[in-house]
């Protein structure tokens, strides 16, 4: 976290009583800090409030989870490869991944999600394995993805860039650089919404100018529209299809790197470790721990043989 302790403490105490009263944790921290944007701290404390309350809807209502789904698959489908690999960038509670893995043909061969919260991420792991999918789930920061350039051949989101309206640029970047043939953002698209939306999402801090966002770094934009189906009409769901031109016909291997050093990772049991720069990354309980605030000097670790 990137607070000092003395502001921190209190604004999880602060966080954690306004959910506990039906508040918006995060109107409760803008308010706090006094700034209209939502920081990576007040967002990981209330995505690790929120943790399981997903799941716990999507078994009430699978037929609207569904829909949803079906839906993000139709835009994945036809720039999916065959053996290719998917990641879900927020992934949450894997609500979404499960179901659009699922429906994907031909089906991924790696399936990758990574969430600011450990909690949400543990969820996500238990979901998944309940719902039969095998992916691999991490704790990661949108704005410096542990995974090596052009590693995953389509890279998409499903209302996680959302709070973090000021910081578009960074945000789609690093999508970028991460993706080898498309990203494809499934947000609210404030142009296009009502005059009601767009005073709702500037209320709450969301993105907007996605499109022209990626135009300004020098992508193509494929597409971008709503969606037929929203759940919340105030909230409008859209997409944005970015396509690249893959290096290579063959979808690489799994690649993490140290999101401090931008080097490789060789992963162990407990550790995620850099025998180039002696950095490590602890797993916890089976979920690697990869943003730069999980970083320790461990230079004495032996992984794979190699002592740095």
């Amino acid at each position: 976290m990137n607070l000092t302790p003395d502001v921190l403490g209190p604004l999880i105490i602060g966080m954690r009583a306004a959910y506990a009263r039906g508040e918006n944790a995060m109107a409760h921290a803008r308010a706090v800090l006094g700034t209209a944007q939502n920081t990576s701290d007040a967002t990981l404390i209330a995505y690790d409030l929120q943790a399981g309350s997903y799941t716990a809807v999507v078994r009430e209502t699978r037929a609207d989870n569904l829909r949803w789904c079906s839906q993000l698959a139709d835009v994945l489908r036809p720039l999916f490869p065959a053996g290719g690999s998917l990641l879900e960038v927020g992934v949450g509670e894997a609500t979404t991944l499960s179901t659009v893995s699922r429906l994907l043909s031909p089906a991924p061969a790696t399936v990758l999600g990574f969430d600011l919260s450990w909690s949400r991420c543990s969820v996500a792991r238990d979901w998944l394995q309940e719902e039969g999918i095998k992916a691999e789930v991490f704790v990661g920061d949108l704005f410096s993805i542990p995974l090596a350039d052009d590693s995953v051949d389509v890279v998409y989101t499903s209302h996680s860039l959302e709070p973090n309206g000021g910081r578009e640029t960074d945000a789609l970047r690093e999508l970028l650089r991460v993706a080898r043939r498309a990203v494809v953002l499934c947000e609210p698209i404030y142009e296009l919404g009502s005059s009601e939306a767009q005073a709702r999402m500037r209320q709450h801090g969301y993105v907007r100018g996605l499109a022209d966002t990626f135009r300004g770094i020098g992508a193509q934009v494929k597409e971008c529209r709503l969606l037929p189906y929203t759940t919340n009409p105030l909230n409008p769901s859209g997409v944005v299809i970015v396509e690249k031109n893959p290096t290579s016909a063959v979808s690489p291997a799994l690649a993490f790197r140290c999101p401090l050093t931008n080097t490789p990772l060789v992963r162990e049991a407990d550790v995620c470790f850099s025998p180039l720069t002696g950095m490590a990354y602890p797993i916890l309980r089976g979920i690697p721990l990869l943003r730069t605030q999980h970083a320790v000097m461990a230079s004495k670790i032996v992984t794979a043989g190699i002592k740095s």
